[in-house]
């Protein structure tokens, strides 16, 4: 398999692992409000990604932080008046409900940055002690940029260019240079003479709230991390100071990436951090920029409770990972009949599958079935071209879709574990419809009126049917129902 590396622009084979699992860290959510589609798409770019190597036998320990202490965290908790721990918690448990809801599950383990502040610290001692680090009274230890430089090698960006963000920076006109970031915010009043828990929360590595905001014992000062340095500790804890494959948005690229580089590479001095840097492309809504700092974004729970997870992976798979994709009222609908192409083919398969004579004429169609799961895998080997491979799917239909009434049940199994097969590594979970008893009953009359040649009858059995939303299509082995049209899809509407 290749995969675009940001770092080198080309495309890179997998990292040899040695027989062992594949290391891949991607960037996880600061949980201080409802996630939105434009962040769904990251997460099951990275879950199809996983699924993919899965199905081809490659182990892989898929590990993602989740940010559950940050400035966004106290400020939101300020705003709802409870604490920055119950507004971590609040929004995590949303956050996984809605992976769930996704069917995004192949992530192996969830490190919030709270569980991982002894290692945090021993981070920021070392690039201390290294020289990488200096404190500005009053606020906190920052990283000089003047230490590394190979900063900005990522995004091909230079020191002098580093307040040319996409990612949130820190600001404080005191920092020796415009790009310097920092590595742990000091308590704005010294813990020890304000806090009569402090001694017994320093010595189990507890929080205690000093001015407001959540607090660690540390031996260069009371305080908190600062963002980057979060997942470098925790990728280091799970994966040693060098690993295979980092992935997040390209949005993370500048700076919260050079800085995760600058930070590790300097306090372990082994280059290269990572192998291969994986980065999806940003989601627009209607083609304008979706953001929550606009308020220009629909969250995944809206966006589910309309249109259904099928609907959103198929959307954000059907753009190559690296390009942006764009989310639009006509691109919902064009998903919906899609999706509605493959339940189509899925009942057809299961229709087939009831038959209880056998064709006089068949076809061997373990050649085309094996030819078709090449295409797809080379489709998915060439850097994740979920485009390609989608549209891989859709040949297959067309191919075996004349053939399906000549098959016999055995071979019929065949092309529907092929079909699953491809579709699960797109998360795509397919159902049968379910029929009300009232449809049923209209088509068993349908069909003793055909047998009897009372057409005219037929016709009427048939108009009363769609009626109520369903059709019925003749097949050799029996009737076919099927939802007659897709809904007029909703709206989207952006978060007010």
């Amino acid at each position: 398999m290749l995969i675009t590396n940001t770092l080198s622009g080309a495309k890179e084979p997998l990292p040899a692992t040695g027989g062992k699992p594949l290391r891949l860290f991607v960037c996880g959510p600061t949980v201080y409000d409802e996630p939105h589609i434009g962040n769904a798409r990251m997460y099951i770019v990275f879950d199809t990604f996983v699924r993919f190597l899965r199905s081809q036998k490659i182990k892989v320990f898929y590990l993602q932080n989740i940010t559950d202490v940050d400035d966004k965290i106290i400020a939101r908790a300020r705003e709802e008046k409870t604490s920055a721990s119950a507004i971590a918690r609040k929004y995590t448990a949303i956050f996984k409900r809605n992976m769930r809801a996704l069917r995004v599950n192949s992530v192996d383990s969830y490190a919030p940055a709270t569980k991982y502040i002894p290692e945090i610290i021993v981070q920021v001692t070392r690039l201390i002690e290294k020289g990488n680090a200096y404190k500005i009274e009053g606020d906190g230890w920052y990283f000089d940029l003047s230490t590394f430089p190979d900063y900005g090698k990522l995004a091909k960006r230079t020191v002098e260019q580093a307040e040319d963000g996409v990612s949130r920076i820190d600001e404080n006109p005191r920092k020796r240079n415009r790009g310097d970031f920092c590595l742990w915010k000091l308590a704005k009043t010294d813990a020890k003479d304000t806090k009569p828990n402090a001694n017994d929360a320093k010595k189990k590595h507890q929080s205690i709230l000093v001015d407001g905001e959540p607090a660690w014992w540390a031996p260069f000062g009371w305080g908190r991390p600062g963002w980057h340095i979060e997942d470098t500790a925790i990728s280091e804890k799970f994966f040693g100071p060098q690993y295979d494959i980092h992935g997040g948005g390209r949005d993370l690229i500048f700076p919260h990436h050079e800085a995760e580089i600058a930070q590790q590479e300097s306090a372990s001095g082994l280059k290269p951090f990572v192998k291969i840097w994986m980065h999806v492309g940003l989601v627009t809504m209607s083609g304008k920029k979706m953001s929550k700092s606009l308020r220009n974004f629909i969250t995944i729970d809206d966006f589910l409770k309309a249109h259904g997870a099928n609907v959103l992976r198929f959307i954000s798979l059907s753009t190559h990972y690296r390009s942006p994709n764009d989310i639009s009222d006509e691109g919902v609908e064009a998903a919906k009949h899609s999706l509605a192409s493959l339940e189509e083919f899925f009942a057809k398969l299961a229709l087939v599958a009831q038959r209880k004579d056998h064709p006089e004429q068949t076809v061997n169609i373990e050649p085309l079935t094996k030819n078709f799961e090449r295409s797809f895998v080379d489709a998915m080997e060439d850097d994740l071209n979920t485009p390609r491979a989608l549209g891989v799917i859709f040949e297959f239909i067309n191919e075996t879709n004349p053939m399906l009434w000549n098959l016999r049940a055995s071979q019929m199994k065949h092309i529907k574990k092929t079909f699953l097969d491809m579709l699960d590594t797109f998360g795509i979970s397919l159902a049968l419809l379910k029929i009300p008893q009232n449809v049923r009953r209209l088509v068993k009359k349908r069909e003793i009126s055909r047998s009897h040649q009372q057409f005219t009858h037929a016709d009427t059995l048939r108009k009363e049917i769609t009626a109520l939303g369903y059709k019925v299509d003749d097949t050799p082995v029996g009737p076919l129902i099927l939802k007659d049209q897709i809904l007029k899809t909703k709206n989207l509407k952006s978060k007010p």
